[in-house]
């Protein structure tokens, strides 16, 4: 299959825009410059001429920029194929589940907000090739991190959103204290 490696340059570029979405759109693998939109279109074209599901893995480690690679698929997708829930339908899909966000996400050395699970997004698509829906499914939670966090990284997000909601009158029965008071820093 098609390899893509790409680098997180940890910040904005303008090479991820509508006008380059239309670029690469209709275009053959190897037509233009090696792209996540170029995996984006073949995955596309694959689909449509064959009628057969496609995958596209993204890999890499912590802080990579594999969530945001993936955010630029969707917006890819829901783009050329002109899709009424065009609406940023990426935002709508890795929004839909902050609380899978907030329990599986952690501060690391690498990334202040590092997803500590894996994510196996599936885009529905019509007859049309119009996308319908998604589904986001997590798995592989690192389960280490709730007892033990390597110096400079913290648990979960959860257990300080829950900590600094501890005074809360709907918490009390929950008996929560400060994070430090709970060794959970």
């Amino acid at each position: 299959g098609i390899i893509l490696v790409a680098i997180n340059p940890y910040k904005e570029l303008p090479i991820y825009g509508d006008a380059i979405i239309h670029a690469y759109s209709g275009q053959n693998m190897g037509d233009m410059d090696p792209h996540i939109f170029a995996v984006a279109e073949e995955a596309y074209k694959q689909m449509a001429r064959n009628d057969k599901n496609q995958s596209i893995i993204v890999s890499g480690e912590s802080g990579a920029g594999k969530t945001v690679s993936a955010r630029y698929t969707m917006r890819y997708f829901a783009t050329v194929s002109k899709s009424s829930s065009n609406a940023h339908v990426e935002d709508k899909v890795l929004a839909s589940n902050p609380i899978t966000e907030a329990v599986g996400n952690a501060k690391t050395t690498r990334n202040d907000n590092s997803s500590r699970f894996g994510k196996y997004t599936e885009i529905s698509f019509d007859q049309n090739y119009q996308i319908l829906g998604a589904n986001m499914r997590t798995y592989l939670l690192e389960k280490s991190r709730v007892v033990f966090q390597v110096e400079n990284e913290r648990n979960y997000h959860i257990f300080y959103q829950l900590c600094a909601s501890a005074m809360q009158p709907e918490y009390e029965h929950l008996k929560l204290g400060r994070s430090q008071e709970n060794n959970l820093l």
